[in-house]
């Protein structure tokens, strides 16, 4: 407190003796999420029901100031939320995490972004390939396997969520979904997992994680199966792009959530444009509630866009706009056996990276971007990688055993490709 001057003092003590009180004004002490430092796993999981509001901290005891003010309470919440585009496990990425024992370890997958995806308070991988173990013999293209240990990387690495809506999904038909379903359930039951059910009740359910004061739906679809009808006595394995469950679920979710986010499996294999079956799918979406689209399947980047009103918009104004979408975020990792021209825009992928505030009871995007990442790809054990195309070297792009499928492949071709596809909307 400053020292009131004499004149002050003496006018006080003469209010004082006519029988005056003073007043001082307070305030409460201004309280702020400190994202750095709150714990990165601690999310609410609620599945059948809305989830409880979160138990507020006890507020601090007010201060007294002394310039007739009260401050402003800021009272928003924010969550930081990232995703990756498809973990496409062709056989030459599984032979590199196979050591000479024959066991499994794909860590050094993610070795190079595990710090920014672990720092997300919600991060979220789109897992192309069912997890169905070595009972069912792991395998590539055309019909993907994995081994489990993908499953032990991806938590490892700092996912939350994990998208399993594929047109792979069923490539290991029932037992593939069981397998997949029944490891995550007992070794990572903390983990969300989208799109594949092994009963009724999870293909009725709704998911929504809590983190931060903010309520989050999360749901994943996918266009089909690669023709592998659902099992005759499991017609809820995959969830499916269908107009009434897509509405069903976005009704509930706009009734019981701030905020929904949609992952849907769509688009055109290789097309780095948006065709038109995403346009219709997107301004359904839009009409249903949802406020964040992230999109897989088509293998390559496709642009970044804000709509509203069933009007697209480039992403040059941030904040404008109903839904945000990423209409495909490319490949996370893959090595595939293509050959030719278009080939090296496979090695390109994004991680969508969106800021979520609610204020007054409004939860909004705050901010958002994405940045570039390329797939390095070497002969030998555990020498596939990603890399933030920022911290990629003209170096490393020259030993890309990519270059022998398309010559094209180079750092400043990915560069172009973004920019191109991007704009200058990327880091």
């Amino acid at each position: 407190m400053k020292k009131r001057n004499y004149v002050i003092y003496s006018l006080c003590m003469l209010l004082m003796l006519a029988g005056c009180t003073s007043r001082q004004d307070v305030n409460k002490s201004e309280q702020k999420n400190d994202l750095e430092s709150s714990p990165k796993k601690e999310v609410v999981i609620k599945n059948d029901n809305p989830p409880d509001q979160p138990v507020k901290e006890k507020e601090e005891a007010p201060s007294i100031t002394n310039d007739n003010t009260v401050p402003d309470e800021d009272d928003s919440e924010v969550v930081d939320v990232i995703m990756v585009g498809d973990i496409l496990l062709h056989m030459p990425v599984e032979d590199a995490a196979r050591d000479e024992d024959g066991k499994y370890d794909f860590d050094f997958v993610f070795a190079n972004l595990k710090e920014e995806i672990s720092n997300a308070d919600i991060a979220i991988a789109n897992q192309e390939v069912i997890i169905g173990g070595e009972e069912l013999g792991i395998s590539g293209y055309p019909s993907f396997n994995a081994p489990v240990e993908i499953a032990d990387s991806l938590v490892e690495a700092g996912f939350d969520v994990i998208c399993h809506a594929t047109n792979h999904a069923l490539d290991k038909g029932k037992r593939g979904i069981l397998n997949t379903c029944e490891y995550w359930d007992s070794e990572y039951p903390e983990i969300t997992v989208l799109g594949i059910n092994k009963d009724e009740n999870e293909y009725k359910n709704v998911n929504i994680i809590e983190k931060n004061g903010i309520k989050i739906a999360l749901l994943n679809y996918t266009y089909g199966t690669n023709g592998i009808q659902q099992p005759s006595d499991m017609p809820y394995a995959v969830d499916m792009l269908d107009e009434e469950k897509v509405a069903k679920d976005l009704e509930y979710a706009e009734e019981n959530a701030d905020f929904t986010i949609v992952c849907p499996h769509w688009g055109t294999e290789y097309n780095l444009e948006i065709d038109a079956y995403q346009e219709k799918w997107s301004e359904f979406f839009r009409e249903k509630g949802a406020d964040l689209v992230i999109g897989a399947h088509p293998h390559v980047i496709e642009p970044v866009m804000f709509m509203e009103d069933g009007i697209e918009g480039n992403t040059n104004n941030h904040g404008n706009g109903d839904m945000l979408i990423y209409y495909s975020l490319g490949n996370f990792v893959n090595w595939t056996s293509g050959k030719g021209s278009g080939v090296a825009n496979r090695m390109l992928g994004g991680m969508a990276k969106v800021t979520i505030e609610k204020k007054e009871g409004e939860a909004i995007i705050k901010d958002y971007g994405i940045r570039a990442l390329v797939c390095h790809v070497e002969s030998g054990h555990e020498r596939v990688t990603v890399y933030p195309l920022n911290e990629y070297t003209d170096e490393l792009a020259s030993r890309n055993e990519i270059v022998h499928q398309d010559p094209d492949f180079s750092k400043e071709y990915l560069k172009k490709l973004c920019q191109d596809v991007w704009y200058n909307n990327w880091e």
